[in-house]
């Protein structure tokens, strides 16, 4: 398996801990030699959506994902409703990046129910809802299976067998509009993933592959990400998985590191990413 050229790496920005504005890290980004990056709603949102589209054009950077998708589920009809409304606001948004994908983050349990079918029947709802939209915007939706320890707040879907059998339902035919984001740190546990990556790769599906590491112990579910290689994911193994199943598309480097990563100058927290993008991935 050949050594990963940065050019083919992208940097979700979430990396960098999103302490500076979007056009900083979208500079800082290419000046490191990646050839793509994920932006963050809150990030562009807060900033002019048009410059920052051109200015990622300018840069001849790919996007590879806009993260992410407005919850779904929700204990109203009314605020179902409104959580479609808002994605399309995005989908809009991401329409003008240029982005390959729109990461859905599908959502939990609404507060105060135990009723996890319902939800995913939610999640089900939301992601048709929204499917039209993408396709006249040209857009396409990558639900993003989460580990089974968000199930109650963050995401009802957590496996690709999971997420695939929604996308069978909802897009038998596969028009090339809805596939998945594929994040080692969520299914690298997973003892159907072979089988699962292979199945989704036949169909066409994927349509993003992140990556970091799962630290062990860990200190926090959400925010203890670790840097690849400094954890316990065989990924080289996962990638090339992956791209037996036909991916060549970008890798995406995805961290959330409050107490480490966040915490130290982002030129080396890009000079490491592309010290182990290209030693252990």
């Amino acid at each position: 398996m050949d050594s990963l050229q940065l050019t083919r790496c992208s940097i979700n920005t979430a990396t960098l801990g999103h302490r500076e504005p979007i056009d900083v890290s979208i500079d800082r980004i290419a000046k490191a030699g990646f050839g793509g990056l994920a932006p963050w709603r809150h990030e562009v949102e807060a900033a002019d959506v048009s410059k920052i589209a051109k200015q990622i054009r300018a840069l001849d950077l790919k996007v590879t994902g806009y993260c992410r998708s407005t919850y779904f589920p929700a204990s109203t009809r009314e605020q179902r409703l409104a959580n479609v409304q808002s994605n399309v606001r995005a989908l809009n948004d991401a329409a003008e990046l240029g982005a390959k994908c729109f990461v859905m983050v599908v959502g939990g349990l609404p507060e105060g129910s135990r009723d996890l079918s319902a939800a995913r029947m939610q999640v089900q709802d939301g992601i048709a809802a929204l499917l039209q939209e993408a396709r006249n915007l040209a857009v396409p939706l990558a639900i993003e299976p989460l580990h089974p320890m968000y199930a109650g707040e963050r995401s009802v879907v957590n496996t690709i067998d999971q997420a695939q059998a929604i996308a069978r339902e909802l897009d038998p035919h596969n028009d090339g509009f809805l596939g998945f984001a594929v994040d080692v740190y969520h299914c690298w546990w997973d003892p159907q993933l072979e089988g699962a990556l292979t199945s989704i790769g036949n169909e066409n599906r994927i349509l993003a592959y992140h990556v970091s590491d799962w630290l062990a112990p860990t200190t926090d579910l959400l925010l203890d990400r670790g840097m690849m290689g400094d954890g316990v994911i065989d990924l080289k193994r996962f990638r090339q998985s992956v791209e037996n199943a036909g991916y060549a598309g970008m890798v995406e480097v995805e961290i959330f590191s409050r107490d480490n990563w966040w915490n130290l100058p982002p030129d080396l927290v890009l000079q490491t990413c592309a010290e182990r993008l290209q030693s252990v991935c």
